[in-house]
């Protein structure tokens, strides 16, 4: 193939301006798929063998000929050509500056199938890593759930970021490995729905010539194989589907994220943050601040901001295959590369927290955090739950007003009396045993589950 030519020049006289060729182009973000382009060339020449389309001979060719392309691209010191507007382009044009066989090595074949086929490889590849970099978060955040319920460390329970009830630090951060364990399962499910092989429906309506789609399928590694060709050039579901699984995975970052902004915070102060995960001011020498958190938090919208995006692009596609379906990969690299590098500087900056236990306690062991207990005191002698809500609160109010003593009121009530004022002493979260709950007893059952659950992830 001379040099400056594409892969379409033969329909056309003259050369493409500049302005499409740099529109059109896809090499410079599409390169990074070379190994999985590479891989579907090889499975796809070994097929074409098969199938007596390829002399021995000219395959051994191609095959070394791959062999030396690959290498020249993962050392640096491939040659890109004005010509090659895509990864599939350079690599032919490539193996084909090399032997002469690689003309054939596009018999049966489009770059239509062949970069849907590309695509499918690379998330494939890409959920099985970032699955490794979350099960390392899961696993971080047990670790130091398990430490803390050792410690019986406890802190306040939130709703409408107001003090509510006290809970163990360890059930807290057990709530972001069940997120996690969530996010996982969605991964795996996106996974489950990249795994088909398209290579073979050709530009749209497959090919005359003998060739099998199930035999390349097999080699790749892939579970299944597509049922029409129309919708398996045109069909990146399973892009929109790991777009939004990571997604997910982000808004949960966000909010481990926006925990930890807080509880580094004066205000809260109920961690410290390591020097080699935290920045300084340019301007004020005290602060200590949790970038890596705040990346985090932010990262949320750029991840659904390229779901959005991307589902856009498709909301009015024809069948079947569009340029614009060219918009898959940038999302789909970027949010990979984003919840891949959150993932990893958020388990570093968990591993070394260092948790202001005497701090959450204090802030924990307010009196007035044990009111829904005394209702349930009530409830447990009789009273329906809204009478006895009206009678905490009131003793509430009645304390906060006259600036008295909660303790003082509840062993004075005639309903109430000492028994439930022990109630009101620190550490009672520790009886809410509930299945589920931030009991003591309900925290060890959950950390004995969430163990198993991570011993079994693949």
């Amino acid at each position: 193939m001379a040099d400056g030519n594409t892969l379409w020049h033969g329909r056309f006289e003259g050369d493409a301006s500049q302005a499409l060729r740099e529109l059109n182009d896809s090499l410079p973000f599409d390169r990074r798929m070379y190994r999985e382009d590479i891989a579907g060339s090889r499975a796809h020449a070994e097929m074409l063998c098969d199938v007596g389309l390829l002399e021995a001979s000219e395959l051994r060719d191609i095959l070394e000929a791959l062999e030396v392309v690959e290498a020249e691209i993962a050392e640096g010191t491939f040659q890109w050509a004005q010509s090659d507007e895509d990864i599939h382009t350079a690599v032919e044009r490539r193996a084909t500056e090399i032997t002469s066989s690689a003309a054939k090595i596009h018999t049966g074949r489009s770059r239509n199938d062949q970069v849907a086929n590309d695509v499918r490889l690379v998330a494939l590849s890409e959920i099985d890593s970032l699955a490794e970099v979350l099960g390392a978060l899961i696993k971080c955040l047990l670790l130091r759930a398990e430490e803390a319920h050792e410690n019986g460390w406890y802190l306040p329970g939130y709703t409408h970021l107001q003090r509510a009830q006290p809970v163990g630090l360890a059930h807290h951060l057990a709530a972001y490995c069940w997120m996690l364990m969530r996010d996982l399962e969605r991964l795996q499910e996106a996974r489950s729905r990249a795994d088909v092989s398209v290579l073979g429906a050709g530009a749209l309506a497959g090919t005359a010539l003998p060739i099998d789609p199930h035999l390349v399928a097999e080699k790749l590694g892939f579970s299944s194989v597509f049922n029409n060709s129309l919708d398996a050039v045109s069909d990146r579901d399973f892009v929109a589907d790991l777009l939004y699984s990571l997604s997910v995975v982000g808004v949960h970052l966000s909010r481990l994220g926006e925990e930890i902004c807080l509880w580094a915070s004066s205000e809260f102060n109920f961690v410290e943050l390591d020097d080699a995960f935290s920045t300084g001011s340019s301007m004020m020498p005290q602060k200590k601040n949790p970038d890596i958190a705040e990346l985090a938090r932010g990262k949320a919208g750029r991840l659904v901001g390229n779901l959005t995006g991307f589902l856009a692009t498709q909301k009015g596609l024809p069948l079947t295959y569009n340029k614009d379906l060219q918009e898959d990969k940038e999302p789909m690299f970027d949010s990979c590369d984003t919840v891949r590098l959150t993932a990893l500087a958020l388990t570093g900056m968990i591993e070394t927290l260092k948790f202001n236990s005497t701090s959450m306690k204090d802030s924990a062991d307010s009196p007035y955090a044990a009111a829904t207990d005394l209702a349930d005191f009530l409830v447990e002698k009789g009273m329906p739950f809204r009478t006895a809500h009206s009678v905490v609160a009131g003793l509430v109010r009645e304390s906060l007003e006259s600036d008295g003593d909660l303790m003082a009121l509840v062993e004075e009530h005639e309903d109430l009396g000492p028994e439930a004022g022990e109630l009101l002493l620190p550490g009672i979260g520790s009886r809410r045993n509930s299945h589920g709950g931030a009991g003591s007893e309900a925290v060890a059952g959950q950390l004995e589950a969430l163990r198993t659950r991570v011993g079994n992830l693949r």
